[in-house]
């Protein structure tokens, strides 16, 4: 088995997202030892942000007329959706920032669904693969929480990973984690130290069903 892995966060020391994904492949792996891990990191080498459009001018123009830039946008398309294709699970870890989704992973998706195995026209080449979405929040946005329903990254997420790219989803979130870096939240400790728990547990737990367990109904 293989494992595709794409991070989002622009940091990589002290992310919150990757130290969770870091649970879900770790697990991952002592189910399935020794198999391959294919990582991208988005948030610290992006997409161009003019692929999508280029990719989307040469599916309007013949082949032998196209820009060197259409070309490129056009390959680079097809080299990331050969990774989630070819791979046996999927791994995203993606944090939420300024209340919507990243701009990498938003970049990504768009050039990834410009491939003609992955339209929204077609039976997308991922139907029916395991994956885990890893997304964080710095604050709660949860039912009965003054700000809920301000996370806008998590239900469009779902709805391209899910219902658009039809992956066999399971997600891991943690809110909270700007809980001991802005002092303002300092009266939510307890509560975050309990979120952080749940969330790893959860992590742990989907890591073993990406590895081949029987993934809970």
């Amino acid at each position: 088995m293989s494992l595709f892995r794409l991070d989002a966060s622009i940091r990589v020391e002290g992310s919150a997202s990757r130290e969770l994904a870091d649970i879900v492949e770790a697990e991952w792996s002592r189910t399935v030892p020794g198999d391959e891990v294919v990582r991208r990191h988005i948030g610290v080498e992006p997409t161009p942000a003019g692929s999508w459009a280029d990719a989307v001018g040469a599916s309007m123009t013949p082949e032998d007329a196209r820009t060197p830039a259409q070309r490129a946008a056009v390959d680079l398309a097809r080299v990331y959706t050969d990774e989630l294709v070819e791979a046996d699970a999927l791994l995203f870890a993606v944090p939420l920032y300024n209340f919507g989704v990243s701009q990498h992973f938003k970049t990504w998706v768009d050039l990834v669904i410009t491939d003609p195995r992955m339209s929204p026209a077609v039976e997308p080449a991922t139907a029916g693969k395991p994956a885990v979405l890893v997304t964080v929040q710095g604050g709660n946005y949860a039912a009965g929480t003054p700000r809920e329903g301000w996370d806008h990254a998590t239900a469009w997420m779902r709805r391209i990973l899910e219902d658009v790219w039809k992956l066999d989803l399971e997600v891991v979130s943690r809110e909270f984690t700007l809980v001991g870096v802005n002092p303002a939240m300092d009266q939510f400790t307890d509560m975050a130290d309990q979120l952080r728990s749940a969330a790893e547990e959860r992590a742990r737990m989907h890591g073993r069903t990406l590895g081949g367990e029987r993934r809970a109904a």
